[in-house]
């Protein structure tokens, strides 16, 4: 079985692997559910399409059914798990060479292997941020269907799923009442006036059930900080100009080179086209000399609702 599968599929037998808890090669229902369960589909709805995909009738799934199942559902993603069979074939194929050979090079060439594996690195984590947000969009957007088909609106936060409320305990400054959440360099207006129109644009721009919050942190390089701050201050005013962009504000962490960046973007869409501008690309490509480390991203999707209420 494992020579007939074809690209795209393989990835099903690392699946069941996975999922196999007791190494016996065939996945029960406890072991199906333990893996496959989302927090949308209801524990009856799963034990339904175990019996779908076990068209052997074994109470037993093995690869050959998880394979006649998703393989006719995939669509795109037939494309997109071959390309990732690929890729990660050629990366352990780099990995390998990079250990074989990394010693004997000389120190440019050791410097250029360790920034491609950080360009490497900063890839794979932009396109993984860019997965995580369709996920919980997904997600959440299920779970409020399910709550009430007609009242699509939520007025009290939820977070979109695990993933998210892991986050949030590992980041306890993205809550608005820390300390830590500060306005920094982004000066807001103090007029009232201003205030009010602004609120009122707002309002009539967030079509969208919820918002993107992004906290980028970033430890630059002690001698870089000055240009750094250059660099940094030109992408927030780029940034702040765009349609999607609901508020950019800086924090400088007084005991060492950290900076955080709080960004509220009006949704997982705008954020991910922000992504995709010079100007982003421009910053990106400038932090390859300025930070010790690759930045760290978190993202969380709140419901628009919050946003106003905070903002008014």
């Amino acid at each position: 079985m494992a020579a007939e599968l074809g690209a795209g599929l393989r990835i099903f037998r690392d699946i069941l692997r996975r999922a196999d808890k007791n190494d016996d090669g065939k996945l029960s229902f406890d072991e199906f559910k333990a893996y496959f369960a989302d927090g949308v589909l209801s524990g009856e709805e799963l034990h339904e399409l175990f019996h779908t995909i076990d068209t052997h009738n074994t109470d037993n799934l093995d690869t050959e059914e998880l394979c006649e199942y998703f393989s006719q559902h995939l669509g795109e993603y037939e494309n997109v798990l071959s390309v990732l069979e690929d890729l990660n074939l050629t990366i352990l194929k780099a990995m390998d060479k990079t250990k074989k050979g990394y010693q004997e090079a000389s120190n440019l060439e050791q410097f250029v292997t360790r920034f491609l594996l950080k360009e490497t690195l900063n890839q794979l984590q932009s396109l993984q941020n860019s997965l995580e947000c369709a996920m919980e969009t997904t997600e959440e957007q299920s779970r409020q269907e399910r709550q009430d088909p007609t009242k699509p609106e939520v007025l009290s936060i939820q977070w979109p799923g695990k993933r998210s409320a892991r986050r949030l305990q590992r980041n306890n400054s993205l809550s608005p009442n820390s300390p830590h959440f500060s306005t920094g360099w982004i000066e807001e207006d103090s007029q009232w006036m201003t205030q009010i129109n602004r609120l009122q644009k707002l309002i009539d721009r967030l079509e969208k059930k919820h918002i993107m919050i992004v906290q980028r942190q970033m430890s630059v390089i002690e001698e870089e900080i000055e240009e750094f701050q250059l660099a940094l201050k030109q992408y927030v005013e780029s940034a702040s100009t765009q349609g999607g962009c609901l508020h950019v504000s800086i924090q400088k962490l007084p005991s060492d080179s950290r900076f955080i960046i709080y960004e509220f973007w009006e949704n997982s869409n705008a954020w991910n086209s922000h992504l995709q501008m010079s100007y982003s690309k421009t910053f990106q490509r400038s932090n390859v000399d300025f930070l010790e480390t690759p930045e760290l991203i978190t993202t969380m999707l709140v419901p628009a609702s919050w946003w106003v209420l905070k903002n008014n």
